[in-house]
C-alpha cells in the first residue's frame, strides 16, 4: 500500500512538473483593441515576434476594435485566466473608465510589464490656416467651440486636447473615431482640425500633409527641434501614452512569471529599440511590481483628471 501510495505520489509530481513546463504548449493570442495600423498596433507588431523568441511558442496578434477599446478589454476579461490571451493595453483602460465609456477596469487584469511611452503632439490637419501655435490660440479664442478635433471619446485622445483646453483656456468641438488610424485618415482629408498624434507623423509634416503645433513634453524633442512644448508657449500640460500587457485576474502565478520574462528579455532587444525609433515612442520597460505600483498612481491620476475635466461619470 505505502509502495503504491508512493509511486501515485511521484506520478502527481510529474503531471504537475510536466504542467508547469508545459506552459505555453500552443499559441498565445495577443489581443490589440484597436484597428491595424494604429499606434498601439504598430508598436505591438514588432514586439510580437520577440516575445514569441523568448515564451518559446507563437504568438498571433487579434486586432479587437470598438468602443473605446473597450471590445478588446473585455474580450481578454472574459477569457480563461491561463496565460493564452494577452491584451495590448495603454492609458485608456484608466480614463475610459471613468468617462463610462468603459465598465472595464485596470483592477479586473494581472499586470505583466509595461514597455513603452509615447510623447502626444498637438497636430493640426493641412487645411488649417495656422502657422504657429499663437495663430492657433488667438483664432480658437476667437472662436470657442468651433474649432473640431478628431478624438476616441473617453481616451488618450480626448484627455490630452481636453487638458490644452483647460490649460490654455479654449474651447474645442469634438469628433469620435474608435483609435488613431481612422482619426489620421480624417485629418489628412481636411475633416477634422486637430488631433492626438506623435513623432510617427514626422515625415508627414516633412511633406506638408499635416502640422505640428505644439509637443506635451518637458523639454523639446531632437527629432522636432523647431516644434515648442506646450510648457515652453505658458500652457502647462504634459502627456503621454504608455502601454503594456496584462493578463486575466487569477492567472496562475507561475504562469504571470514566464510571461513577464519573456517580456523582460524581448524589450531589451535592440530590434524593439530601433522599431520604436521609427514610432516616435521611448523603450519604457518596467516590470510587475513596478508596473503595478505605476497602474495604480496612473488611475489615482486619470479619476482626479476625469473630474477636473468635467467628464467624469463616477
Amino acid at each position: 500500500m505505502n509502495k503504491l501510495l508512493c509511486t501515485m505520489g511521484v506520478v502527481a509530481s510529474l503531471v504537475a512538473t510536466t504542467a508547469f513546463a508545459a506552459y505555453p504548449d500552443r499559441p498565445i493570442k495577443l489581443v490589440v483593441p484597436w484597428a491595424a495600423g494604429g499606434d498601439t498596433d504598430n508598436i505591438f507588431r514588432p514586439f510580437a515576434p520577440l516575445l514569441q523568441k523568448h515564451i518559446g511558442q507563437t504568438v498571433v496578434i487579434a486586432n479587437v476594435g470598438g468602443a473605446s477599446g473597450t471590445k478588446g478589454a473585455k474580450e481578454v476579461k472574459d477569457s480563461p485566466a491561463d496565460g493564452y490571451t494577452v491584451l495590448a493595453v495603454h492609458d485608456y483602460i484608466h480614463s475610459t473608465y471613468y468617462t463610462g465609456v468603459a465598465d472595464v477596469s485596470y483592477t479586473d487584469f494581472e499586470p505583466i510589464c509595461m514597455i513603452s511611452s509615447t510623447a502626444s503632439v498637438l497636430t493640426a490637419s493641412p487645411k488649417t490656416p495656422w502657422k504657429s501655435w499663437q495663430e492657433f490660440a488667438a483664432d480658437a479664442k476667437k472662436r470657442p467651440g468651433q474649432i473640431s478635433v478628431g478624438a476616441t471619446l473617453g481616451s488618450t485622445s480626448h484627455f490630452f486636447p481636453a487638458l490644452i483646453e483647460q490649460a490654455a483656456g479654449v474651447k474645442f468641438r469634438y469628433v469620435s473615431y474608435d483609435g488613431l488610424a481612422p482619426r489620421m485618415n480624417a485629418i489628412l482629408g481636411g475633416h477634422v482640425d486637430l488631433t492626438d498624434g506623435n513623432l510617427t507623423q514626422k515625415g508627414k509634416v516633412e511633406a506638408g500633409e499635416l502640422k505640428f503645433l505644439a509637443i506635451a513634453t518637458e523639454k523639446r524633442n531632437p527629432e522636432l527641434p523647431n516644434v515648442p512644448t506646450l510648457k515652453e508657449l505658458g500652457v502647462n500640460v504634459v502627456y503621454d501614452v504608455n502601454r503594456g500587457l496584462i493578463v486575466p485576474k487569477g492567472t496562475p502565478a507561475d504562469v504571470i512569471a514566464k510571461l513577464g520574462s519573456a517580456c523582460a528579455a524581448a524589450a531589451k532587444e535592440p530590434a524593439f529599440a530601433e522599431a520604436m525609433k521609427k514610432q516616435g515612442t521611448d523603450v519604457r520597460y518596467m516590470d510587475r511590481a513596478a508596473y503595478s505600483a505605476w497602474l495604480k498612481k496612473n488611475d489615482d491620476l486619470n479619476k482626479n483628471l476625469a473630474k477636473d475635466l468635467g467628464l467624469s461619470k463616477r
